[in-house]
């Protein structure tokens, strides 16, 4: 491994550690490699349904619905009928304190997010207008590109690639980088000599 100056930002953590360096970090680095092939198996498998069937993801998951409950009610209608166990199936119920739990997380992001709309409404916070502009711009330009199904199929798929094949050649990609943004900056020092004699005077 390189030193942390021929790192990109002069970063001394390892990608593992700056992902987060738990199970997450694991199947995206392909250290967990069932579970990564097993979620990249889905998300082509799935593309590939939406695609080749037309399906959008309320008519795959009301068939899906439809499927389980129907299996699960013909299950059960044919164990009382032949005196069989019905379907081991638990009770879903959703407590107080877990109703209690998601309402006060709710509450607090939903205020986090009208105090800082309030703040960008009133001119508070300059920064984060650019970069809420930015951001808005460019989800707008990639879904005027794509659909938001095939735009969350593509995002996983990178998500699950690029991360494992930074780590696997970082070396040859950092060296790349930083040799590319040193030939970059010493070109902007020459022309900026060269066009402007005092900014060489100043530096």
């Amino acid at each position: 491994m390189g030193s942390s100056s021929d790192k990109l930002f002069n970063r001394e953590r390892t990608i593992h550690e700056i992902l987060g360096g738990n199970i997450v970090a694991d199947v995206m680095l392909w250290r967990n490699r069932n579970v990564s092939v097993g979620i990249v198996t889905v998300t082509i498998a799935s593309w590939m349904v939406f695609e080749a069937f037309a399906y959008t993801i309320f008519t795959l998951l009301s068939s899906v619905l439809l499927l389980l409950l129907s299996i699960l009610f013909f299950w059960s209608k044919s164990a009382s009928i032949l005196n069989r166990p019905s379907p081991p199936l638990p009770e879903f119920q959703i407590s107080e304190a877990m109703a209690e739990e998601a309402s006060i997380w709710l509450r607090i992001h939903v205020n986090k997010l009208l105090q800082v709309s309030y703040d960008i409404a009133m001119g508070k916070d300059s920064e984060l207008y650019v970069k809420l502009a930015v951001s808005l711009f460019l989800i707008s330009l990639i879904g005027s590109l794509m659909d938001f199904q095939t735009l969350c199929h593509t995002s996983v798929l990178v998500v699950m690639t690029v991360p494992a094949f930074y780590e696997k050649y970082e070396d040859h990609i950092d060296g790349s980088i930083v040799f590319i943004c040193n030939k970059v900056n010493e070109l902007y020092l020459r022309f900026a000599t060269l066009g402007f004699p005092e900014y060489k005077k100043l530096s």
